[in-house]
C-alpha cells in the first residue's frame, strides 16, 4: 500500500504547484465572460473610414475594432455596420491629389497661362497695384469696384466679380484672407464639383458630358464643338482644340468611357 500513499502525496504536491498557474491562465484567457463586456478597452481601435476632408464631405464615425471584444465595432459579435455613401475617390486630397492637379493645371493651361496663380484678363486696363496672390480678398473687391467697365477675371481660374463673391461666401472665406494659391484652388474646387466632378467620379456621367460642363464655366476649354461655350462673346474663344483637351482627359482618367 506504499505506493498508493506515494501517489497521493504527488498529486497533493501537483495540485498546490498548479494552482498559481490554472489562476495565471485564468485572468489572462480570452474566453472569461469579462472579456465580451463592452466596458473593457478593444484589442485595437480603427476608423471603420478615413475622415478626409473632401469637397462632397461626409461625416464617417469612428468605430473600435476587435475580433473578441463586445457588440460593438467590428467585433465578429457586431451587428451589421449601417451603410454611408461612397467616399468619392477623385477629390480626395491624399491618394488621388495628382488627378485633381492634372485638372486644376489642364483649367490653368486654359484660362491663365504662365501667370497662374497672378493672372489678371487682359482686357484690364487698370491693374491692381499688387500681384493677386499678395492681395486680401477685401482688396480684390475694392480694385473691382474702383475700376468699373472693364474686365476684372483673376487668379488662375479667371474667377469674374460674380463668381468670386459667390465662392467666397459658399467657402466662408475671410474678406481678411490671402489669395493664396490653395484658396484658389480651394474656389475652383467648388466649381468642379458644380461641373460633375463627383457624378463622373462615381460612374454616373460620363466623361465628355463632364468635359462640356467643364466649358460651360471655364471659357477657354472647348466644348465639342471645338469651340468655346461663350465663344465670340467678350472676346472668348477657346484656348486649346477639343481633340487636345479629349486626349489629356484621357490620360488623367484612362479608365473613363467618353
Amino acid at each position: 500500500m506504499a505506493w498508493i500513499r506515494n501517489m497521493c502525496a504527488f498529486v497533493a504536491v501537483m495540485v498546490v504547484f498548479c494552482m498559481p498557474n490554472f489562476a495565471l491562465a485564468e485572468q489572462f484567457s480570452l474566453l472569461r465572460s469579462d472579456h465580451f463586456s463592452t466596458s473593457r478597452a478593444p484589442l485595437l481601435g480603427a476608423p471603420l473610414l478615413g475622415g478626409a476632408q473632401i469637397i462632397a464631405e461626409t461625416q464617417q464615425p469612428i468605430i473600435s475594432a476587435s475580433l473578441f471584444i463586445g457588440q460593438t465595432g467590428r467585433s465578429f459579435f457586431a451587428p451589421f455596420a449601417p451603410r454611408y455613401q461612397r467616399a468619392v475617390r477623385y477629390i480626395q486630397p491624399g491618394r488621388d491629389t495628382t488627378r485633381i492637379d492634372q485638372i486644376r493645371a489642364l483649367i490653368g493651361q486654359a484660362e491663365s497661362g504662365r501667370k497662374s496663380y497672378d493672372a489678371i484678363q487682359h482686357g484690364a486696363v487698370i491693374r491692381p497695384a499688387k500681384r493677386p496672390t499678395e492681395m486680401t480678398i477685401q482688396e480684390i473687391y475694392d480694385w473691382i469696384a474702383q475700376t468699373p467697365g472693364q474686365q476684372h477675371a483673376i487668379g488662375r481660374y479667371q474667377f469674374i466679380p460674380a463668381t468670386l463673391r459667390r465662392l467666397v461666401a459658399q467657402l466662408g472665406v475671410a474678406q481678411s484672407q490671402i489669395f493664396t494659391p490653395q484658396i484658389q484652388d480651394r474656389l475652383g474646387d467648388i466649381l468642379l464639383v458644380e461641373a460633375g466632378l463627383n457624378a463622373f467620379g462615381q460612374g454616373d456621367i460620363e466623361r465628355h458630358a463632364f468635359m462640356n460642363n467643364l466649358a460651360r464655366i471655364w471659357a477657354g476649354l472647348p466644348t465639342s464643338s471645338g469651340k468655346s461655350y461663350y465663344d465670340g462673346i467678350a472676346g472668348n474663344r477657346a484656348s486649346m482644340t477639343w481633340a487636345y483637351f479629349d486626349h489629356q482627359m484621357s490620360l488623367i482618367f484612362p479608365n473613363s468611357q467618353s
